[in-house]
């Protein structure tokens, strides 16, 4: 039995009594601490009731909501009503979130729903990647870019959209601007976003990339940079030669 199956076991055990999985889930946390415990957020998204899920996602405590926000991703997949846009909804405001393992929560959120309805990630990509608040569209470039949801054409397309929609948003601000934390944080996605992306569709990706590389935009040459240092990308870049027979 794997790590995150033995939570799911202990949690199911627990009958969704709130006080006992919330207790549960803080003393194994791993907080504080340099690394959250993310087989047990995995784990708490997978089993939890719907009601403890949206009071998770709601909670003071930045674990907690973490495994709450998760558990959103389910919940939206399992709704087919109106219910589902308010899920989402709220998945956005997380996103904007000042506390950035609750941002990485989302991204994982998204990529559930990316897992069980394509089509809805897809949507829920376009119409974050032009939000107004820069955190938004960064969820927006972590959700689509994870190798994993890349693997037929739809969405690989979609991921270098939205890096590139995502990167001109940034050369269209200011130098005053730039200086936001959003904005920083964007940037950061970016920074290995693109070669998720490119690595999804390189035929359609090298291009669209290479168009970056002379920029004289010192946030898009330093995108430019962090992506060439993946290795994903430097294979793609620089492909080994093939002896000669």
């Amino acid at each position: 039995m794997s790590v995150r199956e033995e939570h799911r076991a202990a949690l199911r055990a627990l009958d969704g009594d709130p006080a006992a999985v919330r207790a549960y889930l803080t003393a194994r946390s791993g907080l504080p601490g340099p690394r959250a415990n993310l087989e047990l957020i995995g784990a708490f998204a997978d089993v939890a009731p719907a009601g403890l899920v949206l009071a998770l996602a709601d909670s003071p405590d930045e674990y907690l909501r973490c495994c709450g926000t998760v558990g959103l991703g389910r919940l939206v997949v399992d709704v087919t009503t109106g219910a589902r846009t308010d899920l989402t909804d709220l998945l956005r405001v997380r996103a904007a979130e000042g506390a950035w393992r609750v941002r990485e929560a989302v991204a994982m959120a998204l990529q559930r729903i990316g897992d069980a309805e394509p089509a809805l990630l897809l949507a829920l990509v376009a119409s974050w990647v032009d939000d107004q608040d820069p955190l938004v569209r960064r969820a927006a470039v972590a959700g689509i870019c994870e190798p994993r949801l890349l693997r037929t054409p739809a969405p690989a397309t979609a991921a270098l959209d939205a890096c590139a929609a995502a990167t001109a948003s940034i050369h269209a601000l200011p130098s005053d601007a730039r200086r936001d934390t959003g904005v920083r944080a964007l940037r950061q996605a970016l920074g290995y976003g693109w070669s998720v992306a490119v690595a999804g569709d390189p035929d359609a990706g090298l291009p669209r990339f290479a168009a970056l590389r002379g920029s004289d935009d010192p946030d898009v040459a330093w995108i430019v940079r962090e992506n060439e240092k993946k290795t994903r990308l430097r294979r793609l870049l620089d492909p080994p030669d093939v002896p000669s027979r």
